[in-house]
């Protein structure tokens, strides 16, 4: 009633008004050689578990590294082989080679060595330095040699890949090359958790916790960034989803596919591991991309062998992504072999 006498309108008639959004933040709390926590916030109610999941999948799955795919040790041809003066087993020592880590400087796969005499304890730091490699861990253990006259000697092939490929003889290794199961993801492990937090009367907004630990190849605050852009990539796709494609610019067309074949990605054919990092090793991240080259220059690729080949075009065929040629070759094929039947039949019955 005052209100009113007064020209003031009372509180209740007054429009509601929207509660303004306060700027979002990230806070570096922790940024050490493996070991990083940032604390994004504030964030409206939902929104940590939304942002907090794909990041954390994408911190374990999607960021590439570098390591050990097989080994070359003199003396042994096989895992089950034992060397001269070694305490442990080459089953033991493939192991441990495992835990090597390695950063790479050029992006590019190569080779090291490690050449060892006398008594004494073998760690990482004894292979030889390259200008394309370093050993993150030198302290890591590998062997134990226990005599004077012990020797060992072990090349180290090195590459790059996304995940874990466990090792396999499935691609025609030759006798004395033993595989290693490779560890490319560089994050150990990830953490995220979500806790309620308050800006001015605003108490419904929530502070999204991640925490990333490394195998110091590079920095949390490095795998962060990755996987902030890995991510980018595949939800700006949905950002185009009202776009025209461009036919006539488009280099679907001239494969004969449409531009979304093109552009799917490869990841998305559920490839195993060694076929898939053999592809993003060549560069070759879209399946427009892979169809582009004929079959006998993908097989140049290392590691791509035949095997490898035969999985890429099943999963291809399998989801109707392959261009109408390659589709129809193996029933042209067919039906060109029936007259050549049929001509076979006749001749035999004009002899007759």
């Amino acid at each position: 009633m005052l209100e009113r006498m007064y020209g003031i309108t009372p509180q209740e008639e007054l429009p509601p008004v929207a509660p303004e959004i306060p700027d979002l933040s990230i806070t570096i709390q922790e940024n050490e050689e493996h070991y990083g926590r940032f604390v994004v916030e504030p964030l409206e109610r939902g929104w940590g578990v939304t942002l907090g999941n794909p990041l954390r999948r994408s911190l374990l799955n999607s960021l590439p590294g570098t390591a050990i795919t097989w080994v070359k040790v003199v003396g042994a041809l096989h895992e089950y082989s034992t060397i001269a003066h070694m305490r442990e087993e080459v089953v033991e020592f493939l192991l441990n080679i495992k835990g090597i880590r390695i950063r790479s400087l050029s992006d590019r796969p190569g080779r090291l060595r490690l050449e060892v005499d006398g008594e004494g304890e073998v760690r990482a730091g004894d292979i030889m330095a390259t200008a394309d490699f370093e050993i993150v861990n030198p302290e890591h253990h590998l062997a134990t040699l226990d005599n004077a006259d012990a020797r060992l000697s072990v090349e180290f092939n090195v590459e790059q890949g996304v995940g874990y490929e466990p090792a396999s003889q499935d691609e025609g290794l030759p006798i004395g090359v033993l595989p290693v199961d490779a560890i490319f993801t560089p994050v150990r492990k990830a953490n995220f958790s979500v806790e309620p937090t308050r800006v001015g009367q605003r108490s419904d907004l929530e502070r999204l916790i991640v925490e990333v630990w490394t195998d110091k190849t590079i920095t949390p605050l490095e795998a962060i960034q990755a996987s902030g852009n890995s991510l980018m990539e595949r939800f700006f796709l949905f950002t185009r989803l009202d776009k025209e494609p461009e036919e006539e610019a488009s280099p679907a067309a001239g494969l004969g596919i449409s531009p979304d074949v093109y552009n799917t990605l490869v990841e998305t054919l559920a490839l195993s591991a060694r076929t898939l990092n053999c592809l993003k090793r060549a560069g070759l991240n879209r399946v427009g991309e892979v169809i582009s080259i004929p079959k006998t220059e993908l097989l140049k690729i290392r590691n791509f062998g035949q095997k490898s080949l035969d999985e890429l075009y099943d999963k291809l065929a399998e989801r109707n992504m392959l261009p109408e040629d390659d589709n129809s070759a193996e029933s042209d094929g067919d039906t060109e072999e029936a007259p050549a039947a049929v001509e076979g039949s006749e001749e035999k019955a004009i002899e007759a």
